[in-house]
């Protein structure tokens, strides 16, 4: 049945898929879409995508939406934060689309994050000086790639790129700027000391908006091909980070929400852009607020490598389950999950993962279990950093695809001894999406948007001193091992001595064995 002009679309345009949502102004989910695309990883620092298929898969969730249910009032857009790619005055790419992982930017990273430049570029933004950062990402390809560097008129982002095939214009919403490393969010304008970091103009990036204007004046062959018209309201939205904060009805002081996904974060909301003195943590605008936290990088990404790699012939909830039985602690062995390097709370790229304390009895299974607790521990030292700089977590909402398995939200609980409240509805960015989409067209918000009340996760408290050991273990790990991970990086950047080398040995032993009387 068709329900013109009274429900919402949501639509989030994550890591590894867009997903979108169609919910009725009444609160009730009527449709969601789901498109997944790939990372192109040629070499360990690469994490590329093509912002191609990322803006077909865009196209496709709202075609297929519009299809079964009409006209929407508003669609609204969150995004993940970080990519960046670079386009002719056209707005054509030039570069692939990197992602938040890709560390290619690190040596420039590196140089920056400690000097008195790079500690006033953080106060400024909010924004870690890190590899993950479009900052550091462009500063790169002003040394690495003159000629590209040159020729690029623009820099923007996947949802810039979106905005601008919707729209012909490029657009960010304040949010997802302040992402950047660029923008101040003291000031709310792009930061002049940070531009001149990254060699770029203020008129190189997109127009900057807020998270609930709209924006208007679809393409005429895009609403042709969506069903759509021309003047459809389309709400900026905002980053994924964010708008989860705010689908988790999580605005209110002490309420942290954690994710999990491809990657992980915890994070709170404040009404002042707070900066954490250890540069641990990011602040980020949503409206006239602040949202503090964590990212780290080795999310649900790390257990199906995992997975695909060490039980391949297992599936993967099956996998789960099988970690999930075994004792606290994968009985005596601990994981640094830091696979792909590591933003909070350590952010170190040249961070690697590693396994301590294995012993004939292990299986699959406990390096599995080893894998989730490790990455528990990351989060809950991100939340003990917000603490000192936020305040007290009064109430975890949690989030992402992990929640599709209690005994994962489980175990967070009982490593946090805290509740951890599951709330029965739709993937938190979006919703939060929505939630600006009806905000902008003055649409009231409906009282039974969440549906059932939270489910909670109750902490075993029997639990609290096995893993409290653990965790304190679990924390001298990384300090103890960041040169070995240094000196790894330096032989594996250098592969070419390397092969030089078993390449003379090998031509040496040759020659010595074709010609033994030559070596008196």
């Amino acid at each position: 049945m068709k329900s013109d002009g009274n429900y919402f679309i949501g639509i989030d345009i994550g890591t590894s898929s867009t997903k979108g949502l169609a919910l009725s102004s009444q609160g009730v989910a009527l449709q969601v879409e789901q498109v997944h695309y790939g990372i192109y990883q040629p070499s360990p620092d690469h994490s590329e995508q093509d912002p191609e298929q990322m803006v077909a898969a865009v196209l496709q969730c709202i075609k297929a939406i519009v299809a079964r249910q009409g006209v929407p009032a508003a669609i609204a857009f969150s995004n993940a934060m970080h990519s960046i790619m670079a386009t002719d005055k056209d707005g054509k790419p030039i570069t692939p689309m990197l992602i938040w992982a890709d560390n290619r930017s690190l040596p420039m990273a590196a140089r920056l994050k400690n000097t008195p430049e790079g500690r006033d570029i953080y106060t400024q933004t909010g924004t870690p000086i890190h590899p993950m950062s479009p900052l550091c990402k462009i500063a790169w390809w002003r040394g690495s790639e003159p000629a590209m560097f040159a020729r690029a008129a623009y820099f923007v982002g996947i949802k810039e790129y979106v905005l601008h095939r919707l729209l012909g214009r490029f657009y960010i919403d304040d949010a997802t700027a302040s992402a950047t490393g660029m923008y101040n969010i003291h000031t709310h304008a792009w930061s002049p000391e940070a531009l001149a970091v990254a060699g770029i103009q203020e008129s190189q990036l997109a127009r900057v908006v807020r998270s609930v204007d709209i924006l208007q004046g679809l393409e005429p062959a895009v609403a042709k091909e969506l069903g759509l018209p021309a003047l459809i309201p389309l709400v900026a939205g905002g980053s994924d980070g964010c708008l989860a904060q705010l689908g988790s009805d999580a605005m209110d002081e002490g309420h942290a929400t954690l994710t999990i996904g491809t990657s992980g974060a915890v994070r709170m909301t404040t009404h002042r852009p707070l900066i954490d003195a250890q540069q641990r943590l990011f602040t980020y605008i949503l409206k006239d607020q602040y949202v503090s936290g964590g990212a780290i990088n080795n999310g649900g990404v790390v257990l199906q490598w995992y997975a695909k790699q060490f039980m391949p012939n297992t599936p993967f909830t099956t996998a789960l389950e099988q970690a999930l039985a075994l004792p606290p602690g994968a009985e005596g062995l601990l994981c640094l999950p830091y696979l792909m390097g590591e933003r909070a709370p350590v952010w170190d790229s040249l961070a690697r993962g590693a396994f301590v304390g294995i012993q004939p009895g292990h299986t699959p299974a406990h390096f599995l279990r080893a894998l989730m607790e490790g990455m528990a521990y990351d989060l809950l030292e991100v939340t003990m950093a917000l603490q000192e700089t936020v305040g007290p977590v009064k109430k975890i909402s949690v989030s992402g695809g992990f929640t599709a398995s209690p005994a994962w939200i489980q175990l967070l609980a009982d490593i946090f001894q805290l509740p951890m409240h599951l709330q029965q509805q739709s993937d938190a960015s979006t919703l939060g999406a929505i939630w600006l989409a009806m905000e902008a067209v003055g649409q009231p918000r409906p009282h039974n948007a969440t549906t059932d009340a939270d489910k909670v996760f109750a902490p075993n408290a029997a639990l609290a001193a096995v893993y409290g050991q653990y965790f304190g273990l679990y924390r001298q790990l990384y300090g103890n091992l960041k040169k070995v991970f240094e000196g790894l990086h330096t032989l594996q950047a250098a592969p070419a001595s390397a092969t030089d080398a078993v390449n003379t040995a090998a031509t040496s032993k040759e020659n010595n064995n074709t010609h033994p009387r030559a070596v008196q």
